[in-house]
């Protein structure tokens, strides 16, 4: 079964590698990077880190893994690319603008928090100091 997930990725940290290893559980996990213009169009500010290290860093947690950057203009486009049998979405993750989980094709599940309390990237860079 092929398991996709989608996200920015930013400084891998422990929710990101719940949200991963749930996914890899359940079968062949295709990891889809947002592109660094589209982190910035849609979330109003640059990532942290580009698009290429968000990428290796995944490849290195995760070497069976399939990691892909997403496409510039088509967001359906990895989705129709890879045709996985299932999508996994963090417990906060936002569709892009435009897309719904209708538009997906395929079962989507949502992932309970892991420890947002501490892992939720937003809070993590507000006690880094990088907000």
């Amino acid at each position: 079964m092929n398991v996709l997930v989608f996200g920015t990725f930013d400084h891998l940290h422990p929710g990101h590698l719940f949200l991963l290893n749930e996914a890899a559980k359940r079968g062949d996990l295709y990891v889809v990077v947002a592109r660094d213009a589209n982190v910035e169009r849609f979330k109003g500010k640059k990532s942290d880190q580009p698009e290429d290290e968000r990428v290796a860093a995944i490849q290195s947690k995760f070497p069976s893994a399939t990691v892909l950057l997403g496409d510039a203009d088509d967001f359906l486009a990895p989705v129709r690319s890879v045709k996985p049998d299932l999508i996994l979405l963090g417990y906060d993750q936002k569709l892009p603008p435009g897309v719904s989980e209708e538009n997906l094709m395929v079962p989507v599940e949502r992932l309970p928090a892991f420890k947002p309390d501490v892992h939720k990237s937003s809070l993590r860079r507000r006690v880094s100091g990088n907000a």
